[in-house]
Order: C-alpha cells, then sequence, then structure tokens
C-alpha cells in the first residue's frame, strides 16, 4: 500500500477495511493507489484533491450517455418517488423495460433482469446445460465473461499458458475447470476440433462477438456465422456475451450488426447508463426453462432483479438512445479518435494497430495482424500501460492496464478527441524519450 497522498486519510481508510483498498478488480492498478473519485459530471471525473480528468475509461463502459446524464437520474429519482422496492409480483417499469428489450433485440423472445453481466452469463451457461443434458463449454482464449468458476479462465494468460487451464483465481474446483474447453478467438478450425473431441457433449458456446476485455478484436469474415453453423450442426446453445457490446454499439446489439442471431444472448453495462444491471434473454423455448411453473431450472433468486429504480434507468437510457442520433455521434467521434490517433502514431514512428469499433478503441503497439490473443503478446505492455500514466498529469484518464479498452461517450465532444490524440503524441514521445536515456 501506498501513502495517502490527499491529505485526508481516505485512501489509508480504504485499505484498512476493503480488500486491496477498492470493491472491483483493477480499480486499484498500478499508479491509482490514492485515488478517491468524490464526483462525476458528463465526461468527467474529479478526484478529492479537486483534479478534474476527461475519462475515456468510463466504468468499463457502462455510461454511453455520460456520467449522471440528468434524462436517467431524473427517471431513477422519480421511481424511487413511486416505489422503492417491493420484492414480489412485478412492476409496471420492470414490465416496460423487459418489452423494449425483446422489441430491439433480435433473437430474444423473452428476458429476466438480473444485476450484473456475471449473473446473466452464470444463467445463460447453467440453461444450456440443462437444456441439452450436457457437460462441456466452448470458451475463448482473452474473452472474459465474469467471476462464476465456469468462465473464469484464460483472459490475460501468459505465454505458457495458452495451451491450458489458466483460471483466474484460487478455489476453482478442477471439474469446473475440466468441463470448459479453451480455444483461440476467430479460429473456426479450433472450434471444430474440440466439437469433435467431446462428440454429443458440447452444451454451449460461450463468446464475445467482439473480444472487447482485450481491447477490440474484431471476428474475422464469417466467424460469428460458422460459430452459428457449427452449434446448429451439433445441437449446442450458441450464447453471445453483449454485456458490452449491447446497446453500446447498436440499439439491436452487435447481433443485429453483423446480422447473427444466438439462442441467448447477455447484457448489461451501457444498458442503463452506469445503473447496476445485466440480463439473459433468448429464445421462449428455452427462457421458460426459467419458470417455476412450467421450468426445471432455477433463475437467481436475487432479491434486487428488476429493481424498479434500475429498471427506470433502463427505460430511460434505451428511450434516449432511440430518440436521438447517439450512436452516429459516437461512430463519427470514435472514427475520429482512431484516424487521429493512428495519423499521430506514424508519425512518431511507432508501430500501432488502431483497432475498435464504434464508440470504443484500443491501440496495440505491435505490428499487425491483431486477430486473437496470442497476437497481443508481442504488444508493448510497458508502452501501453506507460503513456497512460502520463496522459493524467494532462487531465485525462485511460485505465492504465495492458490490453484495457477506451470508451466514448455522448457528453464527449470533437474538441475532447482533438485534445486526447495530440496529449497522447506527447505522452508516447514522453515515454520513448525516458527509454532511451535510462
Amino acid at each position: 500500500m501506498m501513502k495517502d497522498k490527499t491529505g485526508n486519510g481516505l485512501s489509508d481508510r480504504a485499505w484498512k477495511v476493503i480488500p486491496g483498498g477498492t470493491n472491483s478488480v483493477h480499480r486499484q492498478a498500478e499508479g491509482l493507489e490514492d485515488l478517491v473519485v468524490v464526483s462525476t459530471s458528463g465526461a468527467t471525473f474529479t478526484d478529492v484533491r479537486g483534479r478534474t480528468y476527461t475519462d475515456y475509461h468510463g466504468g468499463f463502459g457502462p455510461p454511453i450517455l455520460g456520467h449522471n446524464d440528468p434524462d436517467v437520474t431524473g427517471a431513477v429519482v422519480a421511481a424511487l418517488a413511486r416505489t422503492d422496492f417491493v420484492g414480489v409480483g412485478v412492476t409496471p417499469t420492470e414490465i416496460e423495460a423487459a418489452e423494449r428489450i425483446v422489441e430491439l433485440i433480435p433473437s430474444v423472445e423473452k428476458v429476466l433482469l438480473v444485476n450484473s453481466g456475471t449473473e446473466a452469463t452464470l444463467h445463460a451457461v447453467r440453461l444450456a446445460r440443462a437444456a441439452t443434458g450436457r457437460r462441456f463449454l466452448i470458451k475463448f482464449q482473452g474473452c472474459y465473461h465474469g467471476w462464476h468458476d465456469a468462465v473464469a479462465m484464460n483472459v490475460m494468460s501468459k505465454p505458457t499458458m495458452l495451451n491450458e487451464k489458466d483460471p483466474l483465481s484460487a478455489g476453482i474446483l478442477p471439474d469446473a475447470l475440466d468441463a470448459t474447453l479453451i480455444v483461440p478467438f476467430n479460429d473456426l478450425a479450433a472450434v471444430q476440433a474440440a466439437f469433435a473431441d467431446h462428440l454429443d457433449d458440447v452444451a454451449a458456446v460461450i463468446v464475445e462477438p467482439i473480444a472487447h476485455n482485450i481491447g477490440a478484436i474484431l471476428p474475422n469474415d464469417g466467424f460469428l456465422a460458422g460459430l452459428r453453423t457449427l452449434c446448429d450442426t451439433n445441437g449446442t446453445v450458441l450464447i453471445f456475451d453483449e454485456v458490452i457490446t449491447g446497446f453500446r454499439h447498436a440499439l439491436g446489439g452487435i447481433q443485429d450488426v453483423f446480422g447473427v442471431r444466438p439462442d441467448l444472448t447477455t447484457l448489461g453495462k451501457a444498458m442503463a447508463n452506469g445503473y447496476p444491471v445485466g440480463a439473459v434473454g433468448g429464445r421462449a423455448d428455452l427462457m421458460d426453462m426459467f419458470s417455476t411453473l412450467t421450468g426445471g431450472v432455477l433463475f437467481s433468486g436475487g432479491t434486487f432483479n428488476g429493481h424498479p429504480a434500475i429498471a427506470a434507468a433502463v427505460c430511460a437510457t434505451i428511450a434516449k438512445l432511440r430518440a436521438e442520433h447517439v450512436h452516429d455521434y459516437l461512430f463519427a467521434l470514435g472514427d475520429r479518435a482512431r484516424n487521429g490517433l493512428t495519423e499521430v502514431f506514424g508519425s512518431i514512428d511507432v508501430p500501432t494497430v488502431v483497432s475498435g469499433f464504434g464508440s470504443i478503441w484500443a491501440s496495440y503497439f505491435l505490428e499487425p495482424p491483431v486477430e486473437s490473443y496470442s497476437d497481443l503478446l508481442r504488444n508493448d505492455a510497458a508502452l501501453y500501460v506507460g503513456y497512460r500514466r502520463e496522459l493524467m498529469s494532462a487531465g485525462i484518464f485511460e485505465l492504465p492496464v495492458n490490453l484495457k479498452r477506451n470508451h466514448l461517450s455522448y457528453a464527449h465532444t470533437e474538441a475532447d478527441v482533438d485534445r486526447l490524440v495530440y496529449a497522447t503524441g506527447k505522452a508516447v514521445t514522453r515515454v520513448l524519450k525516458g527509454r532511451m536515456s535510462a
């Protein structure tokens, strides 16, 4: 633990009562040990020392409209004034939120609300195993689907662990690890081989349609459609984890952009502009297995599932995404950022692949191609993290952790992006000069 630099002891107090000083992994990255955030507004956040940062991390992506969007906040306050919490039956706001999701996401015929993306993927995997009576789950190296045992493995693995089971945590039972098969992203042949090696016993394939948990690796042409075909051929459930891509890239999710329909979809993050929510939805015949009246799959007895205030945030966020040209604006802003960064990196002769989609991007310091996690082992991690630490001195925040993506919101401006591009060039140059003089 570093000494508290704020002068008021807040981070010291956190370290004394919270393991690691924060309540989620990566919030306490190196260099952020004394970061205490006291307010957020639009495209910025302010810490306890009065430093304001233009925020390109955005809490891993939820505030698509910007921090404290007045329409979403107003809807939450109004919902709380009507009904704080009941915990029995269903409220009109929950029904409306579910109706909007079913209306917009092409593959979703019925949907259930939960409190996080991890809960959503947990239920999707359990449902797939129940529906098929099968054991194995196929997961892709580099993709992250939450912290439950079936999927908490093989994300940012060391080179020696690429072909091994690489759990994210101690305490995961070997049986859970053994039941998950790891294959490379964008490698249909490897998926087909996994099916062949476990004939008639693969319950589900779960995939981030864009591998955003390691930045922004896009699917090759035909990859997602190929997964659809392999799942159909083998009687396997295809799960799209759209916790990141859902609503951030399109109202219909990335499945609507790419034209591939999964059997189950998980959602979260941008759906409520920062309020804690997740969802699992899909084919009605599968989703009805969750029903306590007709099905046999236990759906989370989550006391706070569909909380009226959170459901109101979902409804308000979706309404604003529909009413205003949010996605058009974000795609244009994203292109401006990616094009500007590509030009800057070229001018200082740094091998870089600026990858991304819509409002998300990551600048990898390597030579192309970038098609799977193994390609990212060539990334200059020290430069990736180092320039982000330098950006903080310019009042710009990108999470200083290797391979983590950046996000734009509706509150960011072209001037913000232009300042980011300029500052990034300066920050990278400073890191490179520091290397030469060391």
